[in-house]
């Protein structure tokens, strides 16, 4: 009686693993996991927390506020893909391609994008607190209103960037390029700008350009 009581127990104790494997395992006719290709699908608000899609590619898809909360997306290819206000806290990210991305209001806190590619991305009043940018690619990509505190941005490129009204008080942006780009009344409170180059920007209202 004991023994079947533990058994109970066990399969009750089960049950959230079961039901998030079956939401990570078909996702609107997509197969979730690492190197998948599921272009043009509609994972829109899908619960896809932790999953690993490293290598995977969402090309055109629809993914708007879905949960990739502590995802694994290496080296995956999003660009064109909607992800509006799409949550990928803590998620790694390293070499994603999120060119043409649309990424408005998306939640980006601490999330791992090093040598990722954003190139016309969309990313208007997204949070990407204390995001790793490293090296990134974000040329021409729209970041108005964004809040890039924090944020490691050292050697990324921001050439013609739009960041008007964002916020990137204490971030890195040491060797970043700024050419072009436009910071009109953003904030660079205590953001360390040691070797950036703000080459023919946009700083009118601007707190802490050079």
């Amino acid at each position: 009686m004991r023994s079947r009581s533990g058994l109970i127990v066990a399969l009750l104790l089960c049950l959230p693993l079961l039901a998030h494997a079956q939401r990570a395992g078909s996702v609107g006719g997509c197969d979730i996991r690492r190197g998948t290709l599921c272009t043009n699908a509609n994972l829109n608000g899908a619960d896809l927390t932790g999953v690993n899609l490293a290598n995977s590619q969402f090309t055109r898809s629809d993914l708007s506020g879905a949960n990739l909360s502590g995802a694994t997306l290496n080296e995956a290819n999003f660009s064109s893909t909607e992800l509006t206000g799409t949550n990928f806290t803590g998620a790694s990210m390293t070499r994603i391609n999120l060119r043409a991305a649309r990424l408005g209001q998306a939640k980006l806190v601490d999330a791992d994008l090093r040598n990722a590619v954003l190139q016309n991305a969309d990313l208007h009043q997204a949070d990407l607190t204390g995001a790793r940018l490293a090296n990134a690619d974000l040329t021409n990509a729209r970041l108005d209103g964004a809040i890039l505190n924090n944020a490691d941005l050292q050697r990324a490129n921001l050439r013609a960037a739009k960041l008007k009204g964002a916020s990137l008080v204490g971030a890195n942006l040491q060797g970043a390029i700024l050419t072009r780009a436009s910071l009109v009344d953003a904030d660079l409170t205590g953001a360390n700008l040691d070797q950036a180059i703000f080459l023919n920007a946009q700083t009118e209202g601007c707190t802490g350009c050079p």
